[in-house]
């Protein structure tokens, strides 16, 4: 891995439910002097976490307030070693929130997670089908 993206991925997963980050936290990002905005979705909004009837865990994404641009993921979740490397593809390629919540993730994976954490930046995916978009 080429030294200029050592410092995005710090943690990998290894716990019961795994635990995996990329990117900044919002503290970090703080620190920096970046204006920020958070959201956590938690996993009982997930339906492949429905599925598995596991819902222990969230997904936050961390996005730069201007631009929207991600800059930092944190997933705790049951797959949650699998969801981050998304979140790292998408900060490697400078995507939006918006990008994200209107990009094509398949149904019923726990990966959908993402697009479900973008949309609630704009969005109560709460009131959304299982299907919608």
């Amino acid at each position: 891995m080429p030294s200029s993206t050592c410092g995005r991925c710090r943690r990998w997963p290894s716990p019961d439910p795994q635990v995996g980050t990329v990117g900044l936290t919002e503290a970090a990002a703080r620190e920096r002097g970046l204006e920020v905005e958070s959201r956590t979705l938690p996993l009982e909004n997930v339906p492949r976490a429905l599925a598995n009837f596991d819902t222990r865990g969230f997904i936050k994404l961390v996005a730069e307030r201007n631009s929207g641009r991600l800059l930092g993921a944190q997933v705790l979740a049951s797959e949650g070693g699998e969801v981050i490397q998304s979140a790292a593809l998408a900060i490697r390629g400078n995507l939006t929130i918006t990008d994200l919540a209107d990009q094509l993730f398949p149904y019923l994976t726990m990966v959908e997670g993402i697009k479900l954490a973008a949309q609630t930046f704009t969005k109560d995916v709460k009131q959304l089908s299982c299907c919608a978009g």
